[in-house]
C-alpha cells in the first residue's frame, strides 16, 4: 500500500488550465474517486499521477517519494482505461501477460501470475480466447487483470464502466470494489457518474473547472455540499435563493419570493452573517407530504409525477419555484393536485453564494 499526495498540481494545454493547483491526499488502501462533469480536469489529473502527462507546476508523491519527474513505467501503477485497450490479435492470456514480458519476468512465474489473476477476476479457463470472443464485462475484467498482474502499488481507473450497459455496470462496480478490498490497494477512480461514485468510494473529490471543490465521504458530499455547484451536480434537489436575516439555533432566511425558512449551514466552516446571500438546498427524500406542524412548509401544485419503481418522483411549483419531492411508489398524486409539503430545518441547507461587502 502507498499513500498519494499532490501539492499544487497544475497542467495546462495552451491557454486552457486543465488542472489548477490541485492539492490532494489519497490514503493508504483508500478507494478515492474524482468526480465531475466532462472537461473538469479529472482525467488529466489521473494521467499526471500515472506519468502519462508532464506537470507544469506542483509535485506528486507516492508515500514520501517524489515521482513528479519519474517516467510512467517506474511509478508502479496499473491503469484500466475506458476503452479497455486490449490487443485484438492476442489471447486473453497474452494480453494479461504483456506487462510481465515487458518487465522480463521469467515465463514460468509469468504464467502462474496470469493464472492467479484471471482466477481473481473470474476469468479462469478463458485464457486462450481472444477479446472479440468475450462480452463487454469480460473484456473489462481482462483489462483489470492486466493492470493487477504487475502487482502495482496504485490502481488507476479512467471511466472504466462507461461502455457497459446499466446491469453490467452494477455488477462490475461490486466486482471492482470487492477485488480492491481483497488486495487492499490504493485506488484512484475517475467518473462523471454520480451514482457510480457514491456507491463505490471511500471518499470523493469533486472537481470543477480544474479545481478540487470539496472532498468527503459519499454521505458528506450528498447531504453537506459546500458549494452551489456541488449541490446541483450531486443528485436532485429543490434550490431556492434567499438572504440570511438572523441566526440562533437555526438560520432564518428570507427567500426571494418573500417567505421565510429555517435552515442550517451546509458547510461547517461557514459562519453565517445577516445579509449573506445563500442557496437553500433540499434533497427530494427530505420532504414529507402533509403539514407536520413544525419545520418549513410549502403549498405546491403538482405538474408531473414519475413512477421509478422503489419511489415516485413528484415535480411541483410554489410561487413559481420548482420543487422535487420523493414519496411512496404507490402514492396516487396526479398532475394538478395541490399538496402541502414539510421539511425539517436540519435538512434545509444554506449554502453561501455571496457575503455583503
Amino acid at each position: 500500500m502507498v499513500s498519494i499526495r499532490t501539492e499544487g498540481l497544475t497542467k495546462t494545454f495552451g491557454e486552457v488550465v486543465a488542472v489548477d493547483h490541485v492539492s490532494s491526499h489519497i490514503r493508504d488502501g483508500e478507494f478515492y474517486t474524482f468526480l465531475g462533469p466532462s472537461g473538469c480536469g479529472k482525467t488529466t489529473f489521473l494521467r499526471c499521477v500515472a506519468g502519462f502527462e508532464l506537470v507544469d507546476e506542483g509535485r506528486i508523491l507516492f508515500a514520501d517519494t517524489d515521482v513528479t519527474d519519474q517516467p510512467a513505467h517506474r511509478r508502479q501503477t496499473g491503469m484500466v482505461f475506458q476503452n479497455y485497450a486490449l490487443w485484438p490479435h492476442m489471447t486473453v492470456h497474452d494480453n494479461v501477460a504483456y506487462g510481465l514480458r515487458v518487465r522480463k519476468i521469467p515465463k514460468g512465474e509469468a504464467n502462474e501470475r496470469v493464472r492467479q489473476v484471471l482466477k481473481l477476476v473470474r476469468l479462469g479457463g478463458l485464457g486462450k480466447r481472444t477479446p472479440h470472443q468475450l462480452s463487454g464485462g469480460q473484456q473489462q475484467r481482462v483489462a483489470l487483470a492486466r493492470a493487477l498482474v504487475i502487482n502495482p502499488q496504485v490502481l488507476l481507473f479512467d471511466e472504466p464502466l462507461s461502455n457497459l450497459d446499466a446491469k453490467l455496470r452494477l455488477e462490475m462496480r461490486a466486482e471492482i470494489k470487492k477485488i480492491q478490498r481483497s488486495l487492499d490497494i490504493t485506488t484512484i477512480y475517475v467518473t462523471h457518474d454520480q451514482e457510480e461514485a457514491m456507491s463505490i468510494s471511500d471518499r470523493i473529490g469533486i472537481m470543477n473547472q480544474g479545481r478540487l471543490e470539496q472532498v468527503g465521504s459519499p454521505v458528506d458530499i450528498y447531504y453537506r455540499p459546500e458549494t452551489p455547484f456541488i449541490a446541483d451536480f450531486i443528485g436532485q434537489g429543490t434550490f431556492l435563493q434567499g438572504e440570511v436575516i438572523s441566526r440562533a439555533k437555526y438560520l432564518k432566511v428570507a427567500l426571494d419570493d418573500g417567505e421565510e425558512v429555517q435552515a442550517v449551514p451546509s458547510n461547517p466552516s461557514y459562519k453565517p452573517q445577516p445579509g449573506d446571500k445563500v442557496l437553500i438546498a433540499i434533497r427530494p427524500e427530505s420532504f414529507a407530504i402533509g403539514d407536520k406542524g413544525k419545520g418549513n412548509t410549502f403549498r405546491c401544485k403538482v405538474y408531473h409525477t414519475s413512477f421509478l419503481g422503489k419511489t415516485r418522483m413528484i415535480l411541483a411549483r410554489h410561487n413559481g419555484q420548482k420543487f422535487v419531492i420523493e414519496t411512496h411508489p404507490h402514492s396516487t398524486y396526479k398532475d394538478g393536485d395541490t399538496i402541502t409539503i414539510a421539511v425539517d430545518p436540519d435538512q434545509t441547507l444554506a449554502i453561501l453564494t455571496s457575503a455583503p461587502e
